[in-house]
């Protein structure tokens, strides 16, 4: 009785001080001052010996999910002696309340965890994946989407998401493409405050936000040969221009987490890498919040050859700037015996200790525990309604027509359609890879249903064909069958879901399995017959067989729980096709690295003869891609005409601004995604062929058109030239265009 006396007394005392600021709040607060938050901090950590600091520092996983390699863990016992801060892959309000109850009413000190999930792309309700909401262009939408995300992890108890990932990805090889926004670094920059203001909202102490976490910091979609956890090696240059400047973004929104990246950067694994997070995040971008690494990826700095044993390695993530281990065991087994032995400063351990209390009270965890853990709003919040619907718009917005000659796309309502093909009936793989807690069985609405529920009497006529890998042909004949009593062909291909992902690189991003055979089959059978393919997948891929085979392709990505209704929408025009494509698709993989913001080289191609000799070109294929970045057809068609410039010359104080006329002239209403791009042609280091520096998202009616203006300054031309960010005088070239496949026509000087 006594024991759980005293154990109240302080945890009153510690409310009864915090009470006295919360008046406070929410006031704006300099950064030079103390905020009532950092005051609460103190007043807590005062009461706090070495061991609970380092125990604030320690993560586990619930297993739930699998999300890495098995580590074994006596959760529940640590938690109780106050030695863990937070648990992943631990979600629902009875999951959550449970453990949470363990750290409140069972630790000296009642101090809350905090409990994080990969909700990357949805929670319940699952949205196209990252690469497929890139393809929509659309800030809104992913913004929207990711509030959803938090409004139904929040529900379960979960206040922390590990996402964005913003990595920039430039090899289809690598699994962990999908999971980003593609290769640009202005596209992929702007989405990343997209997510991070979905997820976190306008104020972390409302009981539907969740935390943000940017990752994986630095250099990770850069891994040598597109493997998985792979060496990354580049200049400062690269690094600041390309990789750092999505991050940089999330900062800018006020992202409250960091994650460590799996690799090493320039001989140095990030996780022990004090220039990436002291230096540069810290230093430079003035970070407050917290990081923590990656899973298992302290143990990691010994196998890397970074660290002699895990003791060591402890050492220099801490030392790093690392505030809490993920599941790698090393701060519990190790910090408290580093500072005893005077190899750590105390106040490293204070410094992380304090951030990661800080978040607890933004999101009001100690004015309310429980405040995540309303079985109610779990009931009701789930799964509802609008969520699906704004999920299906997401689909739509996200899929891109890739080709669609003679007019194969939109369907005909009334026609008889054959639907070949092992994804057509799918509901596992449709939601893709890091589906969070998506239902892979129930909610997930297949293409077949989808178009069904679009052709009401007509008829479908459906036949798998093959499956998605392996060599058994013994279904093309039925396939074959159904395509010759069909008016239209649509096929449904494409990866399984776990092809792409972590730890799911790839040496051939072909269509695996028979796939390209069963094309072929079907092509030969019905030589006259519009064939469309609807492609599921998590990269780009080398479609260079499958172009000259189909009259259309429209790629969807895994476009998620309504994905079924959201192609549909667009297969029979009810949405007009309006994504543009965030990565570049290669003719082959020979090509890869491939992307459309390359360097010019001494010995660029020339445009009238690609086969000339000595230029920096191949001699058995084009240099150019199949399908290039911002690529993205429509029902209707757009004309760009009448371009302006308000001034060809321009100041550095100055604003430029560039007009042009966008005027639909097809029989279709739709949306046009409209893009900036500027060529620096002279630098103190070479400069990118082209850069998109804008895009505007504009719906037009057919035969409406409309004036879309872009404004550029001094500042938009900045670029980092190994010493510092510049922008220099001389003559640029700049183009307002549908995708990244031109000629530059227009120039402006800045002097």
């Amino acid at each position: 009785m006594s024991k759980t006396l005293t154990k109240f007394s302080i945890f009153l005392i510690i409310i009864i001080v915090f009470s006295c600021h919360s008046n406070t709040e929410k006031n704006p607060t300099k950064l030079s001052e103390p905020t009532p938050y950092d005051v609460k901090v103190d007043s807590l950590m005062g009461l706090m010996t070495l061991r609970e600091k380092i125990g604030q520092t320690i993560m586990y996983s619930g297993g739930w999910t699998v999300t890495g390699p098995t580590v074994s863990s006596n959760n529940k016992k640590y938690i109780k002696e106050g030695n863990v801060g937070a648990m992943l892959n631990v979600y629902s309000v009875k999951g959550t309340r449970d453990l949470q109850k363990m750290a409140v009413e069972e630790t000296r000190l009642g101090i809350p965890l905090l409990f994080g999930y990969d909700v990357i792309h949805g929670f319940r309700t699952i949205f196209p994946i990252n690469l497929g909401l890139a393809a929509s262009w659309d800030l809104e939408d992913i913004e929207k989407g990711s509030r959803i995300a938090a409004e139904e992890a929040s529900a379960e108890g979960i206040h922390w998401t590990f996402a964005p990932m913003v990595d920039i990805g430039r090899d289809p090889r690598w699994g962990r493409i999908s999971e980003g926004a593609g290769e640009d670094v202005y596209l992929g920059s702007e989405i990343a405050k997209a997510y991070v203001k979905g997820f976190q909202g306008d104020d972390l102490s409302k009981h539907n936000t969740i935390l943000a976490c940017a990752k994986h910091f630095v250099g990770y979609g850069a891994a040598q040969a597109g493997r998985d956890y792979h060496t990354v090696n580049m200049g400062e240059d690269e690094l600041r221009n390309v990789y750092l400047p999505p991050f940089e973004a999330a900062v800018d929104v006020g992202v409250e987490t960091f994650m460590t990246a799996f690799n090493e950067l320039n001989g140095v694994p990030a996780t022990g890498n004090k220039f990436i997070f002291r230096d540069i995040l810290r230093d430079e971008w003035d970070f407050n919040g917290f990081v923590v690494t990656d899973y298992t990826a302290i143990n990691e700095l010994v196998p890397h050859g970074f660290a002699k044993d895990e003791k060591e390695a402890t050492k220099l993530a801490i030392d790093a700037g690392i505030d809490m281990d993920m599941m790698s065991d090393a701060n519990r087994l190790y910090l408290e015996a580093l500072v005893n032995e005077g190899k750590v400063d105390i106040a490293l351990i204070d410094d992380a200790c304090r951030r990661i209390l800080l978040t607890k009270y933004k999101l009001g965890l100690f004015d309310d525990p429980y405040r995540y853990c309303n079985e109610q709003r779990e009931k009701e919040v789930i799964y509802k309604p609008e969520f699906l619907e704004a999920a299906r718009k997401s689909a739509a917005m996200s899929s891109v027509l890739l080709k669609n000659d003679d007019k194969a796309l939109p369907l005909d309502k009334n026609q008889t359609i054959a639907l070949i093909g092992p994804l057509v009936k799918d509901k596992e793989n449709i939601i893709g890879n890091w589906a969070a807690a998506g239902d892979r069985k129930g909610k997930a609405i297949s293409v077949y249903q989808g178009v069904q529920e679009y052709l009401n009497k007509a008829k479908v006529i459906y036949a798998k064909g093959c499956e998605i890998e392996g060599d058994d042909d013994s279904g093309f004949q039925s396939a074959i069958k159904a395509a010759r009593h069909a008016d239209k062909v649509l096929m449904v291909v494409g990866e399984d879901y776990d092809m792409s992902g972590e730890a799911a690189s790839r040496t051939n991003i072909k269509l695996p399995g028979r796939q390209t055979d069963l094309i072929k089959a079907i092509r030969k059978a019905v030589p006259n017959k519009k064939i469309v393919l609807i492609l599921m997948n998590g990269r780009p891929l080398d479609l260079s067989e499958e172009v000259t085979l189909a009259d259309a392709i429209l790629e969807t990505w895994f476009p998620g729980t309504s994905g079924g209704h959201g192609v549909a929408d667009v297969l029979f025009g009810s949405y007009n096709p309006s994504g543009k494509l965030p990565v570049t698709f290669p003719r082959t993989l020979g090509q890869v690295p491939i992307y459309y913001n390359m360097k010019n080289t001494g010995r660029p191609i020339p445009p009238n003869n690609p086969k000339e000799d000595y230029k920096s070109n191949y001699i058995d294929i084009q240099n150019t891609p199949l399908f290039s970045f911002g690529h993205g057809l429509s029902y209707t068609n757009y004309d760009y005409s009448d371009f302006k410039l308000s001034t060809t010359t321009m100041g550095f104080s100055d604003t430029l601004t560039a007009s042009i006329s966008i005027t639909n002239t097809g029989d279709y209403d739709g949306y046009e995604v409209v893009q900036l791009y500027v060529h620096d042609k002279v630098g103190s280091i070479t400069r990118p062929v082209k850069e998109l520096k804008g895009f505007k998202k504009v719906f037009l009616k057919k035969g409406e058109s409309q004036t879309l203006s872009f404004n550029l300054t001094a500042e938009d031309l900045k670029y980092y030239n190994n010493e510092i960010f510049t922008v220099e005088p001389g003559e640029f070239e700049i183009a307002i265009k549908g995708s990244s496949e031109f000629d530059f026509e227009h120039t402006f000087t800045l002097e």
